[in-house]
């Protein structure tokens, strides 16, 4: 299966039942994150995760992830090294920090043009 298709099955998988959205619980199991911690990156209130899950900022931070993850899988196809990469990996050319960090103090379209000059052969 390509890389696309997978990514888009894995953003699928993540949809809320019935609804155009994405399950923050869904997400944040994929994603290994407590729902807390999806709240804090997502900069809404604990109780937001479950109680209010269409809550805008949070729709919106679980979206850029996803459009990261997508940038990520034209550099590395294998979801699991680019999950790995947007988790873990510190980006030298912003001051270290990680893509996920990144997103979550609103710096996506950075995140995705640094991916997309790397996979167009760029240094970055």
């Amino acid at each position: 299966m390509s890389a696309v298709l997978d990514f888009q099955q894995f953003a699928l998988g993540l949809q809320a039942a019935d609804r155009p959205l994405i399950a923050p619980e869904r997400f944040a199991a994929a994603f290994h994150l407590r729902q807390q911690d999806l709240a804090e990156l997502a900069h809404v209130h604990r109780a937001t995760v479950s109680a209010a899950p269409t809550n805008v900022k949070l729709q919106q931070f679980m979206r850029d992830t996803l459009r990261v993850l997508s940038a990520a899988m034209e550099v590395n196809p294998d979801q699991a090294q680019a999950m790995y990469w947007y988790k873990n990996t510190p980006i030298p050319e912003f001051q270290h920090r990680t893509g996920e960090q990144l997103v979550s103090a609103g710096k996506t379209e950075a995140v995705i043009s640094y991916l997309l000059s790397i996979a167009g052969g760029s240094t970055g």
